[in-house]
């Protein structure tokens, strides 16, 4: 009879129930289970993708004080809300830049003053005045400074995304600057600029190690970031489907193997508006986007900024959620709703039965807005 020698040899399937349950508790408790073996580390980046992102709510400061450890900070921080919608009482301590808080009117003076939300993807929000960018992890309050971006004059930021986790060998920040996109290596000194054919890429996201981007008119773009950067336009075959003018708001997401177009029709969600999903098929040449109609085993999660990364989650019955949906922040219940794909939008969250129509307005805004997160030290396994 086999015998277990230790708890590195413990099955897969009772490995998996463990950081089920664990995924429950804490996104710390994972973080922990992950570090105390390879085996361990191993069944823990698999079942990442099962667990729900955690929705930041930088307008409801934590009502208890905490002390983070000492780590360099450029500007100062404030503790706040980051809710796992697996288990409604459990919330992690967030470090937000003080001068950019959602709602926050009477800050003391900050560094940061001036300074505008520019983008959030992997853990990080990305700021920037003027000719600077600052990068800040949510969960630590970890700042990292860039150059001066290589310009005349003072320019406004319009979006900004990392590549990779700060902590990645190729992290890259990408900019865009209106005209065209500025990349800078984590690391480096240097900005580089690069622009597409008609304009700069308005998104980004990474799929299967590699980066693609779309600007205002939908062209799908191919970032290559060494041995130098490099743009390049994947032809798409056009589709009456898809029109620009048809959806006013777009984000791309992964989900495992898919590359989906999330789009919307209006500027708002409200009740009796839908939500279209389209998947990229690289297969053929040009490329299509192809209708989706169903998510099967998959819940998108959107933030009402469209400059925060969109992200996604499989099987999320698992927690409690629902299979098909897209799950978004009511600024009017200051809950989460879970829109279900194909269907009339009707609210499911926490206050749906109580004002069952749904109206989330979706804009840009210089500080910080509630947003579905992943803490930087998780995004690699995303």
């Amino acid at each position: 009879m086999y015998r277990l020698r230790g708890w590195p040899d413990l099955p897969e399937g009772l490995l998996y129930s463990i950081i089920a349950r664990l995924g429950l508790v804490s996104f710390s408790d994972l973080v922990a289970f992950s570090a105390t073996c390879r085996s361990w580390r191993a069944a823990f980046s698999t079942l990442v993708p099962l667990l729900p992102p955690l929705l930041l709510r930088p307008d409801v400061p934590m009502c208890f004080p905490r002390h983070p450890p000492m780590i360099n900070k450029l500007v100062r921080t404030r503790p706040c809300h980051a809710t796992n919608i697996a288990n409604q009482d459990t919330y992690q301590c967030c470090q937000i830049p003080l001068h950019s808080i959602f709602g926050e009117n009477n800050t003391p003076p900050s560094p940061l003053k001036g300074f505008r939300f520019s983008g959030a993807s992997y853990g990080h929000l990305i700021f920037s005045r003027d000719k600077s960018c600052l990068v800040v992890d949510v969960f630590t309050g970890a700042s990292v400074s860039s150059p001066k971006l290589p310009v005349i004059k003072d320019i406004g930021i319009f979006y900004a995304a990392l590549t990779a986790p700060l902590a990645s060998p190729n992290s890259h920040v990408i900019v865009d600057i209106g005209s065209r996109n500025l990349f800078r290596r984590v690391g480096s000194q240097y900005w580089v600029g690069r622009s597409p054919g008609d304009g700069p890429i308005k998104q980004i996201v990474v799929f299967k190690g590699r980066v693609f981007g779309i600007d205002l008119d939908i062209k799908l773009f191919k970032v290559q970031l060494t041995p130098q950067i490099r743009i390049q336009e994947i032809p798409v075959m056009e589709s009456s489907i898809i029109k620009k003018w048809h959806h006013s708001n777009r984000w791309l997401v992964i989900c495992g193997d898919m590359l989906l177009l999330v789009a919307l029709r209006g500027t708002i969600i409200v009740t009796g508006v839908t939500f279209e999903v389209f998947r990229l098929d690289l297969s053929t040449e040009p490329a299509l986007w192809l209708k989706v109609e169903k998510l099967e085993n998959w819940a998108i999660f959107i933030s009402t900024d469209k400059r925060s990364q969109a992200l996604s989650c499989m099987n999320p019955e698992i927690w409690g959620g629902r299979s098909n949906c897209v799950y978004c922040y009511n600024d009017d219940s200051k809950h989460w709703v879970a829109l279900e794909l194909g269907k009339p939008l009707q609210g499911n969250g926490p206050t749906s039965k109580f004002n069952p129509n749904i109206f989330i307005f979706m804009g840009r805004d210089s500080k910080v807005q509630p947003m579905w997160v992943v803490p930087s030290m998780l995004s690699f396994c995303r």
